[in-house]
Order: C-alpha cells, then sequence, then structure tokens
C-alpha cells in the first residue's frame, strides 16, 4: 500500500512540473508583460529596469526554477488587468465554482445512477426507451444551449428563477458561500442543472452498460440459485458491482466540472474561475491564465490520486493482486 502511495506521488509531481512548464511557457511566448504593465509609450529605460526587477533578465531556468518556486506557495504575480494578486482573484472566485461543481455532481448521482439501474432492469419497455433517447440528448445538445433554454423557459417565460449572477452570499472568513442564503439556492438551481446535464446522461448510460454485464456474471446466478430476492441480488449484489467503475469515471468527472465550468459561468454570468479565466483570456492576462492552469491540473491529480487509492480499498481484487506480485 505504501509503494502504491509513494508511486502516484511520484507520477503526480511529473505531472505537476509539466504542466507548470507548460504554464510558464505562457510567459514566454504569449504577449510582453513589460508592454502589458507599462504600455507602448515606455522609455528604454523604464523596460529594462521593469524587466530586470521581474527577474525576465536571468536565464531560463533560474526563471522556471523561481516560477516553480513561487507556485508552490500560490503565487503567480499580479493580475495584468486588475493589478491585483491572482492568489487573491483565485481565492475569491474558487468558492463560487467548487459549490457550483459539487451541486452538479450530487445531481448527476442522485438523478444518474436510479435512472441506469432502471434502464438496465427494465430493458426494452417504453420508459427505459424514453430514458435512453433523453440520455442521447443529454449527450448531443451543447452545454450553452441547454443554459438558454433554461433561462428562456424558468427565467424569462416562467420567472421563478434568476438568470444570472450568484445571488446573496454570506462570508465565512475568507470563503463565501451560497448555501445558507434562499437567494443563494435560487441562483444556484439553473446553471447547476446545465452543469449536471451531460454528465448525468453519462453516468446513467455507464451504470445501465456496467448493471447489464454484471447481472450475466456467473456469481449472480448462483445468487439466484441461492433463492435470494430480487432486490438482494440487484441492489446487494448487481448494483455494489456496478459502481465500482462508475466511482472511477464520476471522481475524474468532478475534476471535469470544475475545469469546463466554463461556459456554464460564461452563459449565466457566475462570478467563478471559469469566467475569471474566459476574461483573462480576452485581455491576454498571462498570470491568471497559467495560475487557472496549475489549478485545475492540481485538482485533476488530487481527485485522481484518491480515486485510485478509494479504488484500491474498494476492489479487493487489486489487493490480492499486489500480494500475488510480491509473494
Amino acid at each position: 500500500m505504501l509503494a502504491f502511495i509513494l508511486r502516484r506521488l511520484a507520477q503526480a509531481v511529473i505531472v505537476m512540473l509539466a504542466v507548470a512548464f507548460i504554464a510558464f511557457m505562457l510567459f514566454q511566448y504569449v504577449g510582453d508583460p513589460v508592454t502589458n504593465l507599462l504600455g507602448q509609450d515606455a522609455t528604454p529605460a523604464q523596460r529594462t529596469q521593469l524587466r530586470s526587477d521581474l527577474g525576465l533578465d536571468q536565464a531560463f531556468p533560474v526563471q522556471f526554477a523561481r516560477f516553480v518556486g513561487n507556485a508552490t506557495r500560490g503565487e503567480f504575480g499580479l493580475s495584468l488587468r486588475q493589478g491585483r494578486k491572482v492568489s487573491s482573484l483565485i481565492v475569491e472566485r474558487f468558492p463560487a465554482t467548487l459549490e457550483l461543481a459539487l451541486v452538479a455532481a450530487v445531481i448527476a448521482l442522485a438523478v444518474g445512477i436510479p435512472m441506469g439501474v432502471y434502464a438496465a432492469l427494465r430493458r426494452g419497455t417504453f420508459m427505459s426507451q424514453v430514458l435512453m433517447t433523453l440520455s442521447l440528448l443529454g449527450v448531443s445538445l451543447p452545454v450553452f444551449l441547454i443554459g438558454i433554454l433554461l433561462i428562456l423557459v424558468f427565467a424569462v417565460t416562467l420567472k421563478w428563477l434568476p438568470s444570472f449572477g450568484r445571488g446573496e452570499v454570506v462570508a465565512l472568513g475568507p470563503w463565501t458561500t451560497g448555501f445558507l442564503t434562499v437567494d443563494g439556492w435560487k441562483h444556484l438551481i439553473l446553471p447547476s442543472i446545465t452543469l449536471a446535464v451531460f454528465q448525468l446522461t453519462l453516468i446513467m448510460r455507464l451504470v445501465r452498460a456496467e448493471m447489464l454485464e454484471v447481472l450475466r456474471a456467473d456469481y449472480i446466478k448462483f445468487a439466484r440459485a441461492r433463492g435470494l430476492p430480487n432486490h438482494a441480488v440487484y441492489f446487494g449484489h448487481a448494483l455494489k458491482n456496478t459502481l465500482v467503475p462508475v466511482m472511477t469515471i464520476m471522481g475524474l468527472q468532478i475534476g471535469g466540472l470544475i475545469a469546463f465550468a466554463i461556459i456554464t459561468e460564461t452563459v449565466f454570468q457566475w462570478p467563478g474561475m471559469g469566467l475569471l479565466f474566459i476574461q483573462a483570456v480576452t485581455f491576454a492576462d498571462i498570470p491568471v491564465m497559467a495560475a487557472y492552469l496549475c489549478l485545475i491540473a492540481l485538482i485533476f491529480v488530487l481527485i485522481n490520486l484518491a480515486v485510485d487509492l478509494l479504488y484500491f480499498a474498494v476492489d479487493p481484487r487489486l489487493r490480492i493482486e499486489k500480494v500475488a506480485g510480491a509473494h
């Protein structure tokens, strides 16, 4: 187990170094930070002085080592557009994105798993066919179109829910949350459903496929032969083994929800990291872009590590293989 963890940690470090190198190259080849900070009318002396202050006159390996050192402390310099520390912008925007991703993940799991189980157990029925058709629509429709349709129906036509913004939030130290206010929940419903639709349909189709495969396994036949009732066979044996690969996929999808909430946040003007990144790309705000890239990579690495450890703990076959390999 310890060797497994150490190997995963070593892989995580290599991945983060590679991402840090890509983020660092943004400073080298996307725009000129000196021009962005001083403008076109700066004198050569001012440019030289600022380049020296930023350390841009040093050798490439020295600059990269300094960048990695600062990144490990969460320091990415100042935003070229807002003139504020990038770390403070991330701390300010991250709670909104995390709450949106968590609610979307809960919706996707709470709806997708039961729908997938039903579609597998009632295969061939009319309702099962309807669910599979809806899942195709959910996978095929673009996220921005789903968001616009929800706004049109529930915000413009019915006027039940707000169409943009985060609503009223409560500050808990540096963390802000909309979970503690009714207005915050109202603003959260439409964007979280929009973000969850694709994940929901993916989970439903995955659970259905895995469930159908598990139901054909020998141990399910043995369970039926023992006289176990259907609910014990379906939910005590089949579903339990079905959720092992689903757990792996969903763990990675949570990282995807955080990373790819950009379109949803843009449609609903949700003040999260995705909207911040879009604004940074528009204004070539390299420090913000580099920080976003490194943070998203770190989230994926941590989630992937957690999923690997959880998978190792849940699936006894992996532990048996490790023990057999050791012997």
